[in-house]
């Protein structure tokens, strides 16, 4: 969603730079700040997602150890 919305707000600056309208051109400053806002939020979301995994991976690994003993 974040890049689509970056992606619009581009879309507006341009309009905004095109058209002479100062009003628009900072709705697509906002938009596409907004949309980077996102995007950057999901990246996060996914790395702490695979950390997580990796830390499961990392405590079933020291558990099967223990278990070996």
């Amino acid at each position: 969603m974040g890049a689509f919305e970056e992606a619009k707000g581009k879309a507006k600056q341009a309009a905004g730079d095109l058209t002479d309208n100062p009003d628009l051109k900072r709705e697509g400053d906002a938009q596409e700040a907004r949309g980077e806002a996102e995007r950057e939020a999901t990246e996060a979301r996914a790395e702490a997602k695979a950390h997580e995994v990796k830390a499961k991976e990392k405590e079933m690994e020291q558990e099967a150890a223990e278990e070996a003993k």
